[in-house]
């Protein structure tokens, strides 16, 4: 299968720069894989269209202010590093633009009181930085570190809090899991009245979000991995759902890699935490996810390869041909999707 495949015809426009208010407005298109069917909602209708028993599986990662600037030791040149992922205590994964100016040995400062060392080098822009500091790390990054958007968006948010979903609990994502940007405190209790029961499930989002798929066959791909963890509770309230026939719906396609990460052949999970590098394209089955509420992904990535998995490769692309001629907003800040 090529890289190719997956691709799709986007205008600019349709690219959205800011996130809309109120977070539950954005236009959400539902797709019935049981009629073939598309309708047009908004957000705020979700409790209408979920079922009284369903199970939403949400990620509960939070963003780190992951970027940082160092100031090269000798030259002055600035370089901008994406923290990805952490080593041990001072030593983290890095995505460095330019990285032709940080070979390994490359010292830098980042402000009074933290510095650091480039310790190893990688493919596509890949660092390892050994930074040294006096005090708290995580206090010294929310302080210099920004929270990094994606490429295409160039407009700066008014508030943080806003590349934030409601839920985010335990931080160390360099991007939002942004299906879950959509909601609200309100929508929250909303669904909870309705019936509708959430399990929570982490994956920290890293390199694999900003990479492209430079390979021409799909097979050929490498995925970074990425930490997550399936806790007992989630594993029980997930296996419960299964066992009594009810719908697991992921809330965004890190939940989906988690779910699949975990999942038994018979469609139960199992608790756990680690590294998982799952990629998800067709012919993949799907064990444990029954729906999906998602974003608009980019033409030829991993995300609208993993959603051509579930609904099929020229289903996907007919769906996103309709949702530009229906001028839905695309990418992180965009509308949303229903596939059920």
């Amino acid at each position: 299968m090529n890289r190719s495949d997956f691709y799709y015809d986007l205008p600019k426009e349709l690219i959205a720069q800011t996130p809309i208010e109120p977070r539950d407005s954005s236009r959400l298109l539902v797709y019935d894989r049981n009629s073939d069917t598309v309708t047009h909602r908004h957000f705020f209708d979700l409790p209408n269209l979920l079922r009284s028993d369903d199970l939403l599986v949400i990620n509960n990662t939070k963003v780190l202010p992951a970027r940082v600037t160092g100031v090269k030791e000798g030259t002055g040149a600035k370089i901008s590093f994406l923290l990805h992922k952490r080593i041990d205590r001072d030593t983290w994964e890095t995505l460095c633009r330019p990285a032709k100016r940080a070979k390994k040995g490359t010292a830098l400062t980042f402000c009074d009181e933290m510095t650091g060392e480039v310790i190893a080098e990688g493919e596509d822009g890949a660092r390892v930085i050994r930074f040294s500091y006096d005090g708290v790390f995580e206090t010294i990054l929310n302080r210099i570190g920004e929270v990094p958007l994606p490429h295409y968006i160039h407009k700066q948010l008014k508030s943080i809090d806003r590349y934030q979903t409601v839920y985010a609990r335990d931080e160390g994502s360099s991007a939002a899991p942004t299906a879950g940007l959509h909601f609200t405190e309100r929508l929250m209790s909303e669904l909870k009245n309705k019936g509708v029961e959430i399990a929570e499930v982490l994956l920290h989002v890293g390199l694999g979000t900003f990479l492209p798929v430079k390979t021409d066959e799909v097979e050929n791909h490498k995925m970074h991995s990425e930490y997550y963890c399936m806790t007992t509770e989630a594993a029980e309230r997930i296996n419960a759902a299964k066992k009594s026939g009810r719908r697991v719906i992921a809330v965004g396609t890190t939940s989906v890699r988690v779910l699949e990460s975990c999942a038994n052949a018979d469609g139960t999970v199992a608790p756990g935490s680690g590294e998982t590098n799952i990629f998800i394209y067709p012919p993949y089955k799907f064990k444990a996810v029954d729906g999906l509420i998602t974003n608009f992904h980019l033409p030829e990535s991993t995300l609208i390869m993993l959603v051509s998995a579930l609904l099929g490769r020229e289903k996907t692309l007919k769906i996103y041909k309709t949702a530009v001629e229906e001028k839905y907003r695309f990418f992180s800040f965009g509308d949303a999707c229903f596939f059920q």
